[in-house]
């Protein structure tokens, strides 16, 4: 079979079932996983499919959304670098926002054990993580629990960050750029960012770089809502200079 041939069969079944995933069709097709990545990036660049870790959905699926675990091992070593720059963004004896993601979660385990600091979050998986450190007075806001990401939302969570203001909110978007703003599967998760985003006086984006450019069903925000982006070395110099043009200043980690 011919490379064209089997990327119209990934595409058909990619349909089909809504998700492919590399080792399967490596399988179905007697090829190897190599070759089956460079079929979905052919995909993704026609904007027929776009990949997501260890495999490809359709382009039209603005509402895929990939559970926490999946999440918690895409891009490791970028978020890793993201967090530890994000840590030079913590206010003295300040208040801070952490929003529900998975980057967001590496700087709450990255907080020296010397830090003072009010923690707001609306994440369970945050609120495990900081519940135990020595220097941090912890609020947990509550609501539905959603079982995808942990994450509290709806109107109780809604109330409680309209009662707040916060020095930093360290946000997190499942998409980001600066045609679509900031966007994410869930319309309940992004009343809630928007929210949290209302509620401080600086905004700090951290999202890797593979982020940009994607476009999810709920919009949150503009990219101009974020004073700061800390992304990694994948977004193109061009782009960060697009992004700092609309008036956002941008690190990459």
């Amino acid at each position: 079979m011919y490379a064209p041939e089997r990327q119209q069969e990934i595409l058909r079944l990619a349909r089909d079932g809504g998700r492919v995933d590399v080792l399967s069709l490596a399988e179905v097709f007697q090829v190897t996983a190599e070759t089956i990545r460079r079929d979905l990036k052919a995909l993704d660049r026609a904007g027929l499919v776009r990949r997501v870790h260890g495999g490809a959905i359709p382009a039209g699926r603005l509402d895929f959304e990939p559970d926490l675990s999946e999440r918690e091992s895409t891009a490791a070593d970028e978020k890793d670098r993201i967090a530890k720059a994000a840590l030079a963004e913590l206010p003295v004896d300040g208040t801070v926002i952490l929003d529900a993601g998975t980057t967001v979660a590496r700087l709450a385990a990255a907080i020296p054990l010397e830090a003072t600091l009010t923690a707001v979050t609306h994440s369970l998986p945050i609120a495990a993580r900081l519940a135990d450190h020595p220097g941090l007075q912890l609020h947990l806001v509550g609501g539905r629990v959603r079982n995808r990401t942990r994450a509290a939302v709806d109107a109780w969570a809604l109330r409680a960050y309209g009662e707040i203001r916060a020095d930093v909110a360290f946000v997190a978007a499942n998409g980001f750029s600066a045609e679509h703003g900031l966007t994410t599967p869930d319309l309940a998760e992004a009343a809630v960012k928007r929210a949290a985003v209302a509620a401080a006086r600086r905004v700090v984006l951290l999202a890797d770089s593979a982020k940009h450019g994607q476009e999810h069903f709920a919009r949150f925000g503009d990219l101009s809502d974020v004073d700061l982006l800390i992304t990694d070395s994948g977004l193109s110099p061009e782009d960060a200079a697009v992004i700092e043009r609309g008036g956002t200043e941008v690190v990459r980690a």
